[in-house]
């Protein structure tokens, strides 16, 4: 049976001893110790081999994501992030983070997790996983985020997101530039702020966006309304950029479609 040996890293007490009774009922966790500061957990690592770790991100003097820099690629624990905030999830799996969980976790969201690390990656060695971590993020989002459950639904002219933590989210339509997976998350983003929700990229495109959306990448849709030019790549290929600059990639597969729907 695998075994990993996992590191707890959170600035609350609380939150360390919550989450070691939760792993209590998981047979391939071996939780060998914890910090409640980055530069505590950087003196654990240094002295221990440590195949995950369970990281809070905002902590006093430095974040969780200080201590992703310490790492060594050859080296490189899997990371999963634990924390009260959905708006660090983008970040989260740009630095390739297996899993991004709320607290308060539920059992079943880490099971889900822990799963992710040992039946996805297979492991036999630390090699492994890393290769596993870092292949997560070429992944099909869909099938990624395919146990996430939704918590949004639509109106006439908005996305409203809702949550058990968080006041109800009202957002227009017309406002919303672009939409991305982010593993088991979807980001919403405007001109001036980024929304983050649970939620399947293919529910969003086949069922409910209206239909100035579209989909231009395995893992973004973009609002047909806000490209304000499309430059050509290689291969059939362009970039789309849109009203605030941004440069968003279309991929062959879905750039014919796209370049038949706007006029330049």
């Amino acid at each position: 049976m695998i075994q990993l040996k996992t590191l707890l890293v959170d600035d609350e007490y609380s939150a360390i001893e919550g989450l070691r009774i939760r792993l209590e009922a998981f047979d391939e966790i071996d939780v060998i110790g914890s910090a409640q500061s980055v530069d505590e957990a950087i003196n654990i690592l240094n002295k221990h081999d440590v195949d995950l770790v369970f990281l809070d991100i905002e902590m006093p003097t430095k974040s969780g994501f200080e201590l992703i820099k310490h790492f060594q690629p050859e080296s490189c624990p899997a990371v999963i992030f634990v924390t009260a905030f959905h708006q660090h999830a983008v970040k989260a799996f740009e630095v390739r983070a297996l899993d991004y969980l709320l607290k308060p976790v539920k059992l079943d969201r880490l099971a889900e997790a822990i799963d992710r690390v040992i039946n996805t990656a297979k492991l036999n060695s630390k090699n492994e996983l890393i290769e596993v971590q870092q292949s997560l993020v070429k992944n099909d989002p869909d099938e990624i985020a395919a146990s996430a459950n939704s918590d949004y639904k639509f109106e006439a002219e908005n996305l409203v997101i809702q949550d058990a933590k968080n006041p109800i989210q009202i957002i227009p339509f017309k406002d919303i530039l672009w939409i991305d997976a982010a593993g088991d998350y979807m980001c919403v983003h405007t001109l001036i702020e980024t929304y983050v929700m649970r939620a399947r990229l293919k529910d969003l495109e086949k069922n409910t966006l209206p239909e100035d959306f579209l989909r231009i990448h395995k893992s973004t849709i973009v609002n047909l309304s806000h490209i304000k030019q499309l430059n050509p790549l290689r291969n059939s290929e362009y970039m789309a950029v849109l009203d605030n600059e941004k440069n968003l990639k279309v991929s062959r597969t879905y750039s014919k479609n796209l370049k038949s729907l706007i006029k330049q």
